[in-house]
C-alpha cells in the first residue's frame, strides 16, 4: 500500500511545511541542546527543593521539568513531541482522525497568520488540542479541568496538557488582532472550494440565530424558528455546500435580512472564492455557481441582479398562484445527494416575474396532492438535479442541529462585550412601537368586524329585540369607528418616523454593545475543520456499512475509544492501536477507514514520525 495515495487523504502525504520542533530519535535540536545547559545549571541551584515538590509546583502530571523551566525563562519555543509506549489511552480514538485534519488545513496557515510567546506548548500543540477537543465532544474549555491531563497529554508527545488557565491565556494571545480569523476563515473556504471544484458549483445561503440569554447587554431580538419565539441573540449567516459541509459563516447582532446578507457580503466573498471556469470551457448561459436559499430571500429585483452576475438562484415559489393539472405531472428517477435513487411527480413551465424577468418553474406534486413550486435561473441543469438540490437544503439544517448537539455551536467563548460601530443601521424603537401599536389595533377592528357581521335578527320579531339589537350594532360601529381614527392617526406619525436610525442615533436607554466576536470566530473555525474531517473520514466508513446513517455515530466510538501507543525510534513510526469495538460489522468498518489512514502516510506534526493505524489490543 505504500507509495499510493487515495485521493481523499493526497493532501497531508507530506508533513505540513513548518518548522519541526522535535526528532524520531526523542533527542533534542541544536538549540535545545544549548538550551539544556541552562536548564541543569537553573535546576542545580534549586537542588535544595525536592523532586516531588518541583513537580507539584509545574502542576499535576508534570514530568518534563527541565523543558518547563526553559520555557519560564523564555528559552523554548514549544516543547518537543516525545511518545513513549503506553497502553490503554482514553479517548486515544481521536488521534484517527488527525489526517483528516490536517488535510482540512488545521495547521496549514499556523505560522503564517498567527504567533504565539515562547513557551512550554506551541501553536501546533494549542490548535491541535482544540481541534481534538471539538471531536471529543468536549463542550468548553473549562470542561477539560474534568479530563485525565496526562492521557491528553501523552496524545500529544507531553507530559499533560495545559491547565484552563493557561489555555485561556493562549487563546488571547491568538485573537488579540480583530479580523485575523476571518482572514483564517476566508482562506480555507477558497482552499476548500479549489480543492472540490464539484461541491463549490452549488451554495446553499441561510441564518441561524445563536439566543443569548446573558445579561451584559440588550442584543436585538431575532425570530428563532426551532423556538417560534422572538428571542435576543446573535445571526449567523453560513455557506454550505451541497452535502452540509460548511465554507464559511458572518456573524450579525444587527440581522439585516437575508437579501441584504447575500447583496452586501455573502455574494461578494463567493464571487472572490468561487474558481474561475477554464477559458475554454466556459459558457456564456452557464452560470458561474448557484445560490440556494428559502423564501426569506424572494425578490424578483435580487433575482435579477444575480442573472446579470451570472449567478444562478434556486428558491421557493412565494407567490405559486393557482395549481396545474395533474396530466401535466410525469414521473422522474431523481437521485439524491447521498445516492439514493427516488420517484417524483415533476411538471415545468416557463414563467414571468412582476418585474418581467423569465425564469423555470419546477412543480413537485405529493401524494396528498400539494404542489411544491421551484424557481430557477438556471436555463441549462436537467429538472431532476434542480429538483434534487432544491430539496437537500435539508442538508443545511441537519448540519445546524448537529452542530448545536455535538459540537456546541452556540455556547459562548468568553464573556464580555464591544461596541458597534456607531454607523450600523438599526430598527428605528419608536417605528417599531408604532407599528406594534397599529397590529394591536388592527386585531381589535378585525375581532369587532367579525361581531358586527355575527350580529343578526332571528325568528319572531319583538319590539324590544329591534331595539336592541339596533343600539349593539350602533355600538359596534362606534368602536369600528373609534378604532379606525386612532389607526389613522398612529399611520400617520408611523409614516412621518424613520423606519431605520444608526447606532449614534439610538436614544441612551435603548443602546446596546455587541459581544465579543474574534474569539468566536477562531473557535468556529476549528469546529468547521473538525466538521469537515469527520464528515470525510464518515464518507469512507460509509463504503463498509449497510447502515448508513450510523456512520457519525460509530466515529463518536471511535472517538472514545481507547488506544495503545507504540513509538518505534529506529523505524521513525508511532503506531496508534485502536480497541476493538463492540461490533464484528463495525471492526470491519474499521478496518477500511485504517486501511486509507494508513494510504496517506501522514506524519506527526513537530517530528518525523509516520503515523500507522492498527485495530486489535494487545
Amino acid at each position: 500500500m505504500r507509495g499510493r495515495a487515495s485521493p481523499r487523504w493526497a493532501a497531508v502525504r507530506h508533513p505540513p511545511q513548518y518548522p519541526a520542533q522535535g526528532h524520531s530519535s526523542g533527542a533534542l535540536t541544536p538549540e535545545c541542546k544549548k538550551n539544556s545547559i541552562a536548564k541543569e545549571a537553573i535546576a542545580s541551584t534549586k537542588s535544595q527543593r525536592s523532586d516531588s515538590d518541583s513537580v507539584a509546583a509545574m502542576g499535576y502530571g508534570a514530568t518534563r521539568t527541565l523543558d518547563r523551566v526553559a520555557a519560564a525563562i523564555g528559552e523554548l519555543d514549544g516543547a518537543p513531541a516525545q511518545f513513549e509506549a503506553l497502553d490503554d489511552l482514553s479517548q486515544g480514538g481521536v488521534l484517527w482522525a488527525l489526517p483528516a485534519l490536517l488535510a482540512n488545513g488545521l495547521l496549514r496557515h499556523s505560522r503564517d497568520l498567527y504567533a504565539l510567546p515562547k513557551g512550554f506548548y506551541g501553536i501546533e500543540t494549542v490548535f491541535l488540542l482544540l481541534a481534538l477537543m471539538a471531536l471529543a465532544r468536549v463542550k468548553s474549555i473549562e470542561q477539560i479541568r474534568y479530563a485525565a491531563p496526562g492521557e491528553w497529554g501523552k496524545l500529544l508527545g507531553l507530559d499533560r496538557i495545559p491547565e484552563v488557565r493557561t489555555l485561556r491565556q493562549k487563546l488571547q494571545a491568538l485573537c488579540g488582532e480583530p479580523g485575523r480569523a476571518a482572514r483564517w476563515g476566508n482562506q480555507l473556504a477558497r482552499e476548500w472550494m479549489q480543492a472540490d471544484p464539484q461541491s463549490a458549483g452549488i451554495f446553499y445561503a441561510d441564518g441561524h440565530v445563536r439566543v443569548y440569554h446573558g445579561r451584559l447587554t440588550k442584543l436585538p431580538r431575532h425570530y428563532v424558528a426551532r423556538e417560534r419565539l422572538c428571542l435576543r441573540g446573535t445571526t449567523d449567516y453560513w455557506i454550505n455546500a451541497l452535502d452540509g459541509r460548511p465554507f464559511f459563516l458572518v456573524s450579525r447582532e444587527v440581522d439585516p435580512g437575508l437579501i441584504a446578507m447575500l447583496r452586501e457580503e455573502l455574494v461578494p466573498r463567493l464571487e472572490k472564492m468561487v474558481p474561475q471556469p477554464a477559458p475554454e470551457k466556459s459558457e456564456p448561459f452557464r452560470p458561474r455557481f448557484t445560490l440556494v436559499f428559502d423564501r426569506e430571500a424572494y425578490s424578483p429585483d435580487f433575482f435579477r441582479e444575480m442573472k446579470a452576475k451570472q449567478i444562478a438562484i434556486l428558491t421557493y415559489h412565494k407567490y405559486p398562484g393557482d395549481p396545474w393539472a395533474k396530466e401535466e405531472f410525469g414521473r422522474h428517477e431523481v437521485e439524491l445527494i447521498r445516492g439514493e435513487r427516488v420517484k417524483m411527480s415533476l411538471a415545468e413551465r416557463g414563467t414571468r416575474l412582476s418585474n418581467g424577468l423569465w425564469l423555470r418553474e419546477i412543480r413537485k406534486l405529493t401524494d396528498s396532492g400539494h404542489q411544491t413550486s421551484i424557481l430557477s435561473t438556471d436555463y441549462q441543469t436537467r429538472l431532476t438535479q434542480l429538483a434534487a438540490s432544491m430539496f437537500a437544503r435539508w442538508c443545511q439544517e441537519n448540519f445546524y442541529k448537529y452542530m448545536r448537539e455535538h459540537f456546541h455551536l452556540d455556547r459562548l467563548v468568553e464573556y464580555g462585550t464591544e461596541s458597534i460601530p456607531e454607523t450600523t443601521r438599526v430598527v428605528n424603537p419608536r417605528w417599531r412601537e408604532l407599528d406594534s401599536q397599529i397590529r394591536s389595533l388592527n386585531g381589535q377592528r378585525q375581532r369587532q368586524l367579525a361581531l358586527f357581521g355575527e350580529l343578526q335578527l332571528e325568528g319572531e320579531l319583538q319590539e324590544g329585540e329591534v331595539e336592541r339589537y339596533q343600539q349593539h350594532k350602533g355600538q359596534l360601529q362606534e368602536n369600528i369607528a373609534h378604532l379606525d381614527r386612532q389607526m389613522d392617526q398612529l399611520k400617520g406619525e408611523r409614516k412621518q418616523t424613520p423606519h431605520h436610525i444608526t447606532v449614534k442615533q439610538l436614544p441612551a436607554p435603548d443602546r446596546f454593545s455587541r459581544l465579543r466576536t474574534e474569539r468566536k470566530q477562531f473557535v468556529d473555525t476549528l469546529k468547521l475543520i473538525a466538521y469537515r474531517a469527520e464528515t470525510n473520514m464518515v464518507q469512507i466508513v460509509r463504503e463498509k456499512l449497510s447502515r448508513r446513517h450510523d456512520a457519525r455515530a460509530l466515529l463518536r466510538q471511535v472517538y472514545g475509544t481507547e488506544v495503545d501507543l507504540k513509538p518505534n525510534l529506529q523505524e521513525n513510526t508511532l503506531t496508534v492501536r485502536l480497541h476493538h469495538l463492540t461490533q464484528a460489522a463495525h471492526d470491519e468498518a474499521i478496518r477500511h477507514l485504517c486501511r486509507q489512514l494508513n494510504e496517506t502516510e501522514t506524519i506527526f506534526p513537530g517530528t518525523e514520525l509516520k503515523l500507522i493505524y492498527e485495530l486489535g489490543s494487545s
